[in-house]
């Protein structure tokens, strides 16, 4: 049984920094593409940032470009998110999600329909 679980979210000032983590059990962490998405109360789910399995190539929103970083370590099974200069739009509840070839195309990365196993999510609130 695949388990994808998020964790590191919290309450943080407008400008400030969080660090999330997503660790995968019951599959072969190194065998599929990972992506991290965001979703706001009343919004559709947005794509944030994907990386492949090797860690080689990366897709990124441009709203998220030059702030947030996606990173893998795969003897770890973990994915994680670092995330700079948060503003309060940037509140929301953030997925981890595992697919394999999911980061291969520069136009099907976002889609959601590309990944397979999700987790619950793990809510980042931005304060002005």
């Amino acid at each position: 049984q695949v388990q994808v679980v998020e964790s590191g979210g919290g309450l943080v000032l407008a400008g400030g920094s969080l660090r999330l983590s997503c660790t995968v059990s019951g599959m072969t962490f190194g065998d599929v593409d990972m992506g991290w998405f965001r979703q706001a109360p009343g919004k559709e789910r947005e794509a944030i940032s994907c990386i492949s399995r090797t860690g080689r190539y990366t897709y990124d929103a441009d709203s998220v470009k030059g702030r947030f970083t996606i990173s893998r370590v795969n003897a770890e099974k973990t994915l994680y998110l670092q995330m700079n200069s948060l503003e309060p739009e940037d509140t929301a509840m953030y997925y981890c999600a595992a697919g394999w070839g999911a980061c291969r195309f520069v136009g099907s990365w976002s889609s959601p329909h590309e990944y397979k196993y999700w987790g619950q999510g793990t809510q980042v609130t931005v304060s002005s």
